[in-house]
């Protein structure tokens, strides 16, 4: 059986849970289950804290994971590598401190940081040359510098009103962006190909959707061009000579816009349907 690891609480958490269930997986129904055998689909599930994934998965004891890129790379954990990034749960990183204080990575040098990632933000200073004292804290780091714990923060940063409200400003380059990403061991191969090629059937159903619409027959190319579809519509002829039904796969975020652009050139009865899932 494969072996995967799930986040058991925190932001990755439901979402991980949704995407397995609408790959065909069957899940924990008590939040208290740590371990649950799908054995149809011939997996087992471990609920774990999403710090301690790349670990398990690293050392082997577990084929693949859900984790965030970012713990992935703060566990330094090598036997661990990312296979596919899964479209939730992005953050972005930045260094912050006092208004005027720092410009630059390199301005840190000898400078106290708090963080709640220090493998991750260890590993950017050494790849910058520079050497600074870490100050390892479990979250709630815009208060350090206020309190005389650190000099500057390395930390996740949204929209930058919570360091604002600090009275923090960020600097220098990022550290990272960072999303939910499917991980493996060492070992893992072709067992982990089903949970993945499922996994990327998910994504796509959340990004497209189905349209399907009447068109007169000379507007096809004008059409197809507005909608290309992933290879290309499907075109049928309709019982109406000079019209044609087409089908195509859209992107979700644009949909309104090309539905709009295609009544426009002289497509009808347009509809447009979700997709639940998808194999390309």
């Amino acid at each position: 059986m494969l072996r995967i690891a799930v986040p058991n609480k925190g932001s990755l958490a439901d979402t991980t849970a949704e995407m397995l269930a609408e790959a065909g997986y069957t899940g924990r129904r008590d939040p208290k289950d740590l371990h649950v055998i799908d054995p149809v689909n011939e997996v087992e599930f471990f609920y774990l804290r999403p710090k301690d994934i790349a670990t398990y998965v690293g050392s082997g004891a577990l084929d693949v994971g859900v984790t965030g890129r970012d713990l992935l790379l703060d566990a330094r954990m090598p036997g661990a590598r990312e296979i596919e990034s899964l479209g939730f749960a992005r953050s972005t990183f930045r260094f912050a401190g006092r208004p005027g204080a720092y410009t630059d990575v390199a301005d840190l040098e000898g400078v106290r940081i708090a963080t709640s990632y220090p493998g991750l933000v260890d590993a950017f200073l050494d790849g910058h040359g520079v050497a600074a004292d870490l100050v390892p804290l479990d979250g709630a780091v815009e208060s350090a510098i206020e309190l005389g714990v650190a000099d500057a923060i390395a930390d996740v940063v949204e929209t930058g009103t919570t360091l604002k409200q600090a009275g923090l400003e960020v600097f220098g380059p990022e550290i990272l962006r960072s999303e939910a990403v499917l991980i493996g061991s060492p070992t893992v191969g072709a067992d982990a190909e089903t949970l993945l090629r499922r996994l990327r059937g998910v994504m796509v159903a959340r990004q497209y959707v189905m349209i399907d619409y009447d068109l007169p027959a000379h507007l096809v190319d004008e059409a197809v061009a507005l909608a290309p579809g992933i290879e290309s519509p499907t075109i049928s002829p309709l019982r109406d000579e000079g019209w044609v039904a087409v089908r195509v796969m859209s992107p979700r975020r644009t949909v309104n816009q090309v539905m709009d652009a295609l009544y426009a050139i002289g497509a009808r009865a347009i509809l447009v349907t979700p997709i639940h899932n998808a194999r390309l």
